[in-house]
């Protein structure tokens, strides 16, 4: 059996692993959105989804891959700013919840994909970032809410002595 010392630092370095790697998925796919390979790639899921599919005939395959990966970056990077702003990485851990959700949807609503294609399989992976999406979200807001509670317990100290208490 580990120690209690161990086993927390084993579940500090795993949640600095999680939260780190969504960050670099989301950067790295977010920039690979603005090239014609990945536009190419990802026109036929999103013009089926029932979240995405205006896209195309708004913005057409490249502006629409291009406005994907604006938000993919931002989500990507509010993750990251956990250290800086837990509240804003919540945040942003949250809304990328909600964007892998519409990714696993793709799974149903593409016509003709095949559950064993390497589409599907890269779409499957989104479930268990979605579950870290979630978990970095639930994390950064406990922080965020210590933070305030230690602000609002310094301010109490500085305060009361000059009321004379």
């Amino acid at each position: 059996m580990l120690s209690d010392k161990i086993t927390s630092r084993i579940g500090k370095v795993g949640g600095v692993v999680l939260r780190y790697s969504l960050v670099l998925f989301f950067l790295g796919f977010g920039f690979l959105k603005f090239t014609h390979q990945e536009a190419a790639g990802v026109a036929p899921l999103m013009a089926h989804s029932p979240f995405l599919f205006w896209v195309y005939p708004l913005l057409g395959v490249q502006g629409g891959s291009d406005l994907i990966g604006v938000i993919e970056i931002a989500m990507g990077a509010s993750i990251a700013m956990r250290h800086i702003n837990p509240l804003w990485s919540a945040y942003g851990s949250l809304a990328t919840s909600g964007a892998l959700i519409m990714t696993v949807s793709f799974l149903f609503t593409t016509p003709g994909l095949d559950p064993n294609s390497s589409d599907a399989g890269f779409l499957a992976k989104d479930i268990t970032l979605f579950g870290a999406a979630l978990w970095s979200s639930a994390e950064a807001f406990a922080a965020a809410r210590q933070r305030r509670v230690r602000k609002s317990a310094v301010g109490i100290g500085e305060v009361a002595p000059e009321l004379g208490g």
